[in-house]
């Protein structure tokens, strides 16, 4: 008994005297309740809620009406009425079962967001075109009928203005200059009626030129974002983390894996918008160039590259080369071709621009005089 009492006791002294940690030592002494084990939780509120907070009640769903006309038929088509001789055979007069013209009427869907508190939104110029009626759903309930301020087909841009003598509620305009490549942006619209559906992703590129997308009668540099954008988006804002819009949703390229999606920056938007409103009309002027951009390797560090000169335009009557690096106009230096874009239509039609070029090595200044885009593209006129 004893020998078994004496061996229990190093492991009571040693029990007895393990030390305490600091903190529970001063709780202990100062008869404070234990600390609580769970971690503190943390915010369930995203930076995309928010952002859609801010500029959702401006996304509005348009509903479009257009009237189409349907040619009339002549007669009875195909064999064998339309063999004269079976005809007479079969004692069928000159224009027996023909139609006369007639209608009908199409109905189109997009999205669209109020930039001003007078009642005006953008949208695309292909959501509203043609239309003979235009009907604007707010997300607060309210239907209200727009009328179509201006169109501009060539950057797929449009103004419509809400009637009634309301206060509108708008969107925050951002700077889509400032976009960098790998920054978060969030497409918000009405895809497939499915009102303000909220999509999430990145930018993936900048200065997207629309002809490479195909669109040859288009004049933009667009924002690829992989943020999924479907039929019905149209129109729609692209938001970036703070809740501004910086791209208008307007395309989208899918195949075997994933969707790419395209906006128009607001930059160029809110230009192309202020000139619908102000004159019902936009001037583009041009100089006939295909530009990309200058690749890492080149000779120069900065410009805009000319890929492709226009037979009898501008470039190609000062002189200008596929090859060429334009590296400044004016005494601005270029560093892309969207700003290059910008500095020629900003300068308007028939003022001439002192073009510097780098060819081979050399420094080259051309005198090019931009003219008016439908003045070689009669696409644009459409």
């Amino acid at each position: 008994m004893l020998s078994a009492a004496v061996r229990a006791l190093p492991l009571a002294l040693l029990t007895a005297f393990v030390p305490m940690p600091q903190a529970a030592l001063a709780q202990s002494q100062a008869g404070a309740a234990p600390m609580p084990s769970a971690a503190p939780l943390l915010s369930r509120q995203s930076f995309v809620a928010e952002a859609v907070r801010r500029a959702g009640p401006a996304v509005v769903t348009i509903d479009t009406e257009r009237t189409v006309l349907i040619p009339g038929r002549q007669g009875l088509q195909g064999f064998p009425f339309s063999d004269p001789l079976l005809r007479q055979f079969f004692g069928l007069p000159p224009g027996v079962g023909a139609m006369p013209p007639s209608q009908r009427t199409e109905r189109g869907q997009g999205s669209g967001f109020l930039y001003d508190p007078s009642g005006l939104l953008i949208t695309n110029a292909h959501v509203v075109e043609g239309s003979t009626r235009v009907m604007v759903g707010l997300p607060d309930g309210r239907r209200v009928e727009g009328k179509v301020v201006g169109t501009d087909p060539v950057t797929d841009l449009a103004v419509v203005r809400l009637t009634g003598g309301s206060t509108w509620p708008v969107a925050g305009l951002g700077n889509s200059d400032a976009l960098q490549v790998g920054d978060w942006v969030i497409a918000v619209g009405n895809p497939f009626g499915l009102d303000q559906t909220v999509t999430l992703g990145i930018v993936s590129s900048l200065n997207r030129n629309a002809a490479k997308l195909g669109l040859t009668d288009k004049r933009l540099e667009l924002i690829q974002t992989d943020a999924a954008i479907n039929p019905g988006n149209s129109g729609g804002p692209l938001l970036d983390a703070d809740g501004r819009v910086v791209g208008i949703n307007t395309l989208v390229r899918s195949g075997p894996g994933a969707g790419l999606g395209f906006a128009i920056p607001i930059n160029r938007a809110r230009q192309i918008a202020d000139q619908l409103v102000t004159k019902g009309s936009v001037s583009h002027a041009m100089i006939g160039v295909g530009l990309d951009q200058v690749r890492d390797g080149a000779s120069v560090g900065s410009g805009a590259l000319v890929r492709t000169v226009m037979a009898g335009g501008p470039a190609a009557r000062a002189g200008l080369r596929p090859g060429d690096v334009i590296t400044a106009v004016d005494g601005q230096a270029i560093q892309s071709p969207a700003q290059l874009t910008q500095i020629v239509e900003r300068s308007g039609v028939g003022r001439t621009l002192a073009v510097r070029i780098e060819r081979q090595g050399q420094l080259l200044t051309l005198s090019i005089t931009p003219v008016e885009l439908s003045s070689l593209m009669p696409s644009a006129r459409r």
